[in-house]
Parts: structure tokens; sequence; C-alpha cells
């Protein structure tokens, strides 16, 4: 039976995990969330690289509990593992995410011992990357650049979903006909074969359909082909996107997440319109994504309101199915924040 949420009818269930969720295991959950505030981070919504590393040294080793920054990280990886940090790219950079907040967590991840090599900044498309200023970063640090994409689909590894897709170029079932066709989004081999760990770096920007491009959102359709039959319906977003973050080859391999809250989007998408932007100067940082996710939520209506732009209803629902699928917290009562300057 479809699972129903208020004012919807989802075209397909959430997997089995989501039929045991209780109640009484969603009050004993709670997240917590360390949000670094420097109000210098930025310079005419110019980041500043010095204030970046200072910043999230702070919010990782305050998320931990580590004693140092490089014990903070080894806590959550390996000097062996193979990383990545999975950033939203396609807006730019100063509207996605930032360069300089890659960098540090590259920079941080090196001096705690990682290969440079073992590092790997990626996107769903090499195009965003470049565009955005990651290439040349990758250049300048010694780490690894890399696009889903490029990397090709796992034949072994998908998600499937009756909602048929127009499969395009790229895609692996692409120009192949027959019964099924287009049911399947195939997982990138990038992450299902080479990464053993994924670190979301994610903006504070507005997505009208899932209502943040945030930690959910950009990996799951950062990291699987046939996406489009998802895109541009709420509905659709709300199953598929905690349903293929959900996947072992995915989901599993995720150790810490990072708003990247320097400057809040609140309009625009996946263009970059500083002009529907406030500077928080932020990094927000919790191994939660759904969490961190719901924050942005609220955040980016607080900031229309505060800007008097056009209000959107907030649509809870993908956040909603992500905590069913024991993804995260996604009841901003039982969140845990701490402030930290």
């Amino acid at each position: 039976m479809p699972l129903l949420l208020p004012g919807f009818w989802f075209l397909c269930p959430l997997r089995v995990a989501a039929q045991f969720a209780t109640a009484d295991d969603a009050a004993r959950t709670t997240a917590a969330v360390a949000i670094v505030t420097d109000a210098q981070a930025t310079e005419a919504f110019e980041p500043r690289p010095d204030r970046i590393a200072a910043m999230v040294r702070e919010g990782v080793q305050r998320s931990t509990g580590a004693a140092t920054v490089s014990a903070a990280w080894l806590s959550l990886l390996t000097r062996q593992d193979v990383v990545g940090l999975k950033v939203y790219s396609k807006p730019g950079a100063l509207s996605g995410t930032r360069p300089a907040v890659a960098a540090a967590v590259a920079q941080e991840l090196i001096a705690a011992g990682l290969a440079a090599s073992n590092i790997v900044i990626w996107d769903r498309e090499e195009a965003d990357l470049r565009d955005a200023g990651f290439f040349a970063l990758a250049k300048a640090l010694g780490v690894r650049v890399t696009g889903a994409t490029a990397a090709g689909w796992d034949e072994t590894n998908s998600y499937d979903s009756p909602i048929i897709g127009s499969l395009v170029y790229g895609d692996l079932e692409f120009g192949k006909q027959g019964e099924g066709v287009g049911r399947k989004s195939f997982v990138s081999k990038l992450v299902s074969q080479e990464l053993t760990k994924i670190i979301n770096i994610t903006p504070l920007l507005n997505h009208n359909a899932a209502g943040v491009c945030g930690n959910l959102y950009s990996l799951a359709m950062g990291s699987t082909d046939n996406v489009l039959r998802f895109e541009g319906s709420r509905a659709r977003l709300a199953v598929a996107v905690p349903e293929i973050y959900a996947l072992p080859a995915i989901g599993d391999k995720v150790v810490f997440n990072i708003t990247d809250a320097l400057i809040c989007q609140y309009e625009g998408g996946q263009r970059g319109l500083l002009h529907y932007s406030a500077v928080l100067n932020q990094l927000r940082f919790s191994r939660d994504p759904v969490a961190l996710d719901v924050l942005s939520l609220r955040e980016l209506d607080a900031q229309r309101r505060k800007a008097r732009a056009p209000n959107l209803l907030l649509h809870p629902e993908l956040y909603q199915n992500a905590a069913l699928l024991e993804l995260g917290v996604a009841d901003p009562g039982r969140i845990r924040i701490s402030f930290l300057k």
C-alpha cells in the first residue's frame, strides 16, 4: 500500500524500513548540529579561505567531540579510505557549493594523513565542476575531480521505480528497447565501486520541488542516471530521493555532512541569483543529513519572509519520508543546535 502523507498519494511505496518505524522510535532519536558563524567569512560574497578553514576545523571537532582536528576526521574515516567530497556545482562558484569550503575540507583531510590521491571532489557532471572552478582547485591541491556520469553506471546497483523515464544520452539504457527499460536508475561506478566514504558539502540554496538543494537531493540525484523522470514533481522527488539515498551503495557511505550557509539563496534554484540572497556567514555540520536539510528549509522560509519575497508553501514530505527510512531526524523539535563563533 502506498504511503500517505498529508495532501499526497505517492506513486510507489517506501521500502520495508519505513513500515517498521514507530512513533516511539522517532521520539527517542535526536540529531546534533553545530553551526559555526564568522562575520568575516566572506567579503562582497567572496569566501575568505583562511576564515573558512578555521570554521571547518571548529565545526568538525565540535561535532565529533575529538581532542584534535585530525582525531575528529579519523573518527569518521581511515587513512586508507577513498573519500568523495560531494559538492553541488551546477549553480556556479558563488551560489553552489563554494570551492573554498571544499578546499578547506580537503586540506584538513590531507593534514590528518590521507593521501591527496584518495580524495575525490565530485558531482554529477564534469562540465559543471569545471565551470565552478573545481578542476582548478583539484589541480592546486593535488586531489582528484570527476563526474558521476563520466565514471559510467553500475549495472548491478540500481533503483527501480514504476515511473518510466524518458532516457537521455548518457543514461545506461539509452537507445535500448523492451519491457522494463526506463524503470531503473543505475548508480555511478564512482559511488558504488570506488568511493568508500562520502562527505556531503551542499549549499543553502532553494529548490522549487525538493525545497532545498541539500544533502539528500544532491547526493541522490547526483549518484544515479535516469533522474529526469523525478525532477519537477514534489510527489515523485519525495519518494525517489530518500529511497535512492537509502541504497547501501550510496547512503551507507556517508559519514559527515556540511551545509555551506555562507550565503543563503532563497530563490533561483540552479541559477546563481545573488540579488535573491542573504549573507549568513555560517557553516553547519552534522552526521545527520536530514536534520541539516530541515534546518535549511526553515532558513529559506525565514529569509523569504524577511525579504518580503513570495512565500512558498513548505512541503516536508520528502524529509518525513527520509525520517521513516531512518536516514535522520525531520522533527525540528528534536534537533539540538550548538552555535559556535
